[in-house]
């Protein structure tokens, strides 16, 4: 449930703070007046994309924020603890959501104070709220989202998941027969070609990171002059010359333990002063070492640019990094040894499909006995629900497509398998005595098709969990006895769930739990939205206004109070 959205410099909104209870919270004003912006507002705290440009002209930042409280929940739970997000485990989960945007781009999301990212934002606001805007009535026509009705409708997501991990595996052996087969039919070419390139590259006998190592010993061939000198500078002066450092050091070191036998802050010195003795030492041998044994060979100096020439060249040809040429040289030897033996492997890749597909059939005809005995659930359920937004005589069927078990055992029947099985669903619909049910698309009047989709969203079985119904105008094409009718739908619905509906029509407006108006004027040269919750007085205003418009009769405000005692 929703209890409190607060939302600062969005758009035309300065700053407004909204407190929602239970039951059926409405947002009414005039076209225009910002009602939109709030369920976007909402919208944004779910995980939906949010644009800096939204910020209100002048305002540097914008925030959005939601308190939710939402009854236990393992699964809501789980995606906390895997996310170490800190979250009440008790029987009320108060979760507070906020997003901050500031003018320079930069947008950050909270979720209890923490930081998140927006792909964590979205897992959980499916268990907070969910928004069914105004032109979702498009969807319907779509059938790809008809199955996904139904598949929600009947809790298949753990044989959906099942499903889509037998077709990944199906796939990909298909997809190497494919790659067989098509090596198979340029063999002779590619014998050649892939010999040759395998041939020239396991000759050149590459080592990881070669190429940087024979640079670095080239750059010392040819700088040996200045090596030679460094290094013998650097010895007489650590150890040979009259005043070397160790020398010197070695005397202080005298000095310094002496002291330390009458003054002991110097003992931590003399300690430190050995331990550098030594290094120096050791540093000098080193570098003397190094000296003997630096030598000039143009002898080697040929031989590494030659070396780095055919790297180059190499990598030139095959790739840019030593590492790509060698990644190439197994990738070729592979193909190679696929063609030289692809009767072999495609017979044994033929046997794996076989297996692949009798999982996947076996998985999948689960889920297709499910959606059919689902279905014909639905049907009935949505059919009931469909007389009580005056709908009385509509009919509603769910067609699945789907392959018998003959056509299934085909091999050609592969093409016709998905991640969600091998069923193809379309909903048929007839408002009307005497008209047979035909795809949604063909035969719903935007009227219709607003009810339907508030019943097929409706129907489906509630969650476990409270969680905040937002229908942003979905009343839209519908007026009069039939406004009334999807009015009562969603009060019964608020019943269970927390309903916040954005509306025009006053037949819906009168039902409402609590009734805010959204209203949006111009202070100062400056136009700003607010609202506000109405009383008893100004709920009958604001039906009245809705029933008649600007000129409010002293009917319509009868009217009103009317409609607001009946459904009191």
């Amino acid at each position: 449930m929703l209890s409190l959205l607060k939302i600062k410099n969005i758009a035309l909104i300065d700053e407004l703070q909204l407190e929602f209870s239970t039951g059926l919270n409405l947002l009414t004003g005039e076209t225009g007046s910002g009602k939109s912006i709030i369920v976007d507002s909402l919208g944004a705290l779910t995980g939906e994309r949010l644009s800096s440009d939204l910020i209100k002209e002048g305002a540097a930042n914008a925030q959005i924020e939601g308190l939710f409280s939402v009854r236990s929940n393992a699964d809501l739970h789980q995606l906390f603890y895997e996310s170490g997000i800190e979250a009440e485990d008790t029987r009320e989960t108060e979760i507070i959501v906020r997003r901050e945007l500031s003018a320079n781009g930069r947008n950050r999301i909270f979720v209890n104070n923490q930081s998140v990212t927006q792909n964590f934002l979205k897992k959980i606001g499916a268990f907070l709220v969910d928004i069914h805007g105004q032109g979702e009535q498009a969807t319907l026509f779509n059938p790809a989202t008809h199955l996904e009705m139904l598949d929600e409708y009947a809790n298949s997501a753990v044989l959906r998941k099942d499903v889509a991990e037998k077709y990944r595996e199906l796939a990909r052996i298909q997809k190497e027969i494919e790659n067989l087969r098509e090596d198979e039919a340029q063999k002779l070419q590619l014998l050649d070609i892939l010999q040759f390139q395998v041939d020239e590259i396991g000759k050149a006998n590459l080592k990881a990171d070669e190429d940087e190592t024979l640079e670095e010993e080239k750059r010392r061939l040819n700088n040996i002059e200045k090596l030679s000198t460094l290094s013998d500078e650097s010895y007489l002066m650590l150890y040979e010359n009259e005043e070397a450092t160790i020398a010197t050091l070695e005397k202080v070191v005298k000095r310094i333990t002496e002291l330390s036998e009458y003054e002991s802050s110097f003992l931590d010195y003399s300690e430190s002063l050995k331990t550098t003795q030594a290094v120096l030492e050791d540093l000098a041998i080193s570098v003397r070492d190094f000296r003997n044994r630096l030598e000039f060979s143009p002898e080697r100096l040929e031989e590494i640019e030659n070396r780095l020439s055919e790297i180059s060249r190499l990598k030139r040809k095959y790739g840019g990094t030593i590492e790509i040429v060698l990644t190439h040289f197994r990738e070729s030897e592979e193909r190679l040894k696929n063609i030289e033996t692809a009767e072999l492997r495609e017979e044994e890749l033929r046997k794996e499909l076989e297996k692949a597909v009798k999982e996947y059939l076996k998985i999948a005809t689960e889920l297709h006995v499910k959606r059919e005995k689902s279905a014909r659930k639905f049907e009935k359920e949505i059919e009931a629900n469909l007389k009580a937004v005056a709908l009385e005589k509509a009919r509603f069927e769910v067609r699945i497509d789907a392959l018998d078990e003959n056509e299934l055992q085909n091999e050609t029947s592969i093409k016709s398998f998905t991640t969600k099985g091998f069923d193809r669903i379309e909903f048929y619909f007839s408002a009307n005595v005497g008209e047979s049910v035909k795809p949604i698309a063909r035969v719903a009047s935007g009227g219709e098709a607003s009810r339907l989709m508030l019943i097929l969203k409706t129907t489906a079985k509630l969650s476990e969990f409270e969680k905040a119904m937002v229908f942003d105008e979905i009343d839209t094409g519908i007026g009069g006895r039939v406004a009334e009718a999807v009015g009562l739908k969603l009060k019964e619905l608020a019943k269970t769930q927390q309903v916040l509906c954005v509306t025009h029509q006053p037949q819906i407006a009168s039902l409402a739990d609590q009734h805010f108006l959204v209203e949006k004027e111009a202070v100062k040269n400056r136009t700003k939205i607010s609202v506000r919750e109405l009383n008893e007085s100004e709920q009958v205003e604001e039906i009245a206004r809705m029933l008649t418009g600007k000129e409010i009769t002293d009917t319509a405000r009868r009217h009103a109070k009317e409609m607001l005692d009946i459904n009191g």
